[in-house]
């Protein structure tokens, strides 16, 4: 019985090689693809190594998928999207004040220069580069300034740390769009200075306001009382003018007098009378 059931068995065994080889061989082939094939994701540029080693001769891989040889080459994504880095920095003012400074850097790496950038630097080119450019730019600019320019002159100062850090990365390919320095910060005593004199300035101009206010009021009421003595004046020259008018009236016709009584009177008995019966009657001087 054994000698039937021997031929069986190695057939057996060898339909069970062939589906191993099968499955091996699947195996290789999926490997061969997975790494033949690589995918640069959005908002990156491909960096292509080839034995590991970044090929400087190939510009940086654009979005989407490409074919590489399998095991000999590999694609590194490096992110080329605009990022930021913030970053609070302490130092010394040029008066030797301490200053807490916070900077906020936005940047991304150069789309046609990435792969300059990962040989020269790598990935962590954030921490190894940014970071201490960052640090020592606004150190050296805020040392610069005394600490109540830093406040009075804070768009110069931007410009300058701007300027300094633009210029300490631009040689590693790394492009800047913003760079906006978020907060100062002084010492307790030194704020405290500074709002006193603040409030000191105000209270001067306060003053000020209050001194102009006063003048203006003064020459207000000075040129009111010129205009009331003018109208005293121009009243009393007219009722002096009237006097003349009337004395030289009387002077020329003895009987004017009796006229002005005749044009005073309003018909009536006065109940007083003068002596000799004569009513008496109020002329008027003007």
């Amino acid at each position: 019985m054994s000698k039937y059931q021997q031929p069986k068995i190695e057939v057996n065994f060898g339909k069970a090689k062939l589906v191993i080889f099968g499955v091996i061989g699947l195996v290789l082939i999926a490997v061969i693809s997975s790494t033949s094939v690589q995918i640069v994701e959005s908002g990156n540029r491909g960096v292509l190594l080839h034995w590991s080693a970044v090929d400087t001769t190939v510009p940086p891989l654009e979005e989407g998928l490409h074919f590489v040889v399998p095991f000999q080459d590999k694609v590194v994504n490096m992110e080329v999207r605009t990022l930021k880095y913030v970053k609070g920095t302490s130092g010394a003012s040029r008066d030797l004040q301490t200053v807490s400074t916070e900077v906020t850097v936005n940047y991304r790496a150069s789309p046609n220069s990435v792969h300059v950038l990962y040989k020269e630097v790598g990935l962590d080119y954030e921490n190894r580069i940014i970071q201490p450019a960052v640090e020592e730019v606004v150190k050296q600019i805020t040392a610069k300034y005394n600490a109540e320019e830093l406040i009075t002159k804070r768009p110069l100062v931007k410009s300058d740390i701007e300027t300094e850090i633009t210029a300490r990365l631009t040689p590693y390919h790394i492009n800047t769009d913003v760079i906006s320095i978020t907060d100062f910060q002084f010492s307790p005593l030194f704020a405290q200075a500074i709002e006193s004199k603040v409030e000191a300035e105000q209270n001067a101009l306060r003053a000020e306001n209050d001194l102009r206010r006063i003048e203006v009021e003064a020459r207000q009421q000075e040129q009111q009382a010129k205009g009331v003595a003018a109208a005293n004046v121009a009243e009393a020259e007219g009722e002096a003018e009237a006097i003349r008018i009337i004395n030289e009236a009387l002077a020329q016709n003895p009987n004017y007098l009796e006229w002005l009584k005749v044009q005073a009177w309003d018909g009536k008995l006065p109940l007083v009378v003068g002596e000799g019966g004569t009513p008496f009657i109020q002329i008027p001087t003007k």
